[in-house]
């Protein structure tokens, strides 16, 4: 089994890049979590991975955290729920969210998922609750690791405003980087809209 790519950069789209490993392209479908912390073309790029094997075709999915395909294998194991869904739920939130929400059985935030209505999102509960629960996604509890209530509603105002959960995030984080002194979600969204 492939555990892990290392290599250049080739191509990158929003759901599927090619990483050159010593003069190997392999192809690699990619949640939009990964895609906004990639690289530039031509840098290096290190990915976990996972192999999806079915009779007719074997793909090959990429993600930047070990947490993003911990929780991707996970629901994979839920019967109706394909790589397609799963690499939906991590494409619209982080793998600490999935958990929170799944093991609090908040079906509804569930339905956030593109493909996923209220039965899904009842059925994921039920079938996820005990597995996730027993997973250390090591302090990844979706916003809490950014600091608190106020990123938490910058992040949803960003989101109200266009930007992706990811492209949120990743804007949010590099301003408590280089502005760690800012504390209320008004400082946090101005300067996240100013960087970009």
């Amino acid at each position: 089994m492939i555990q892990r790519l290392s290599g250049v950069l080739l191509e990158k789209r929003p759901t599927e890049i090619v990483v050159d490993v010593q003069q190997v392209g392999y192809g690699l479908l990619v949640p939009t979590s990964t895609f906004e912390v990639l690289p530039k073309l031509g840098d290096q790029v290190s990915l976990f991975t996972y192999l999806h094997v079915r009779e007719d075709i074997l793909k090959l999915y990429g993600f930047a955290s070990r947490n993003e395909r911990t929780v991707f294998r996970i629901m994979l194991a839920v019967s109706g729920v394909g790589p397609k869904l799963a690499l939906a739920a991590l494409s619209a939130m982080r793998p600490g969210e999935i958990k929170r929400h799944v093991t609090a059985g908040d079906a509804g935030f569930l339905t956030r998922i593109p493909g996923v209505g209220k039965k899904t999102a009842e059925r994921l509960v039920i079938e996820l609750r005990d597995r996730l629960a027993k997973v250390d996604l090591g302090g990844d509890d979706g916003t809490a690791d950014l600091g608190g209530q106020s990123v938490a509603d910058a992040l949803a105002a960003l989101e109200a405003l266009g930007y992706s959960r990811a492209g949120a995030d990743k804007a949010l984080r590099n301003v408590m980087k280089s502005h760690p002194d800012a504390s209320t979600a008004e400082e946090l969204i101005r300067m996240a809209l100013r960087e970009n």
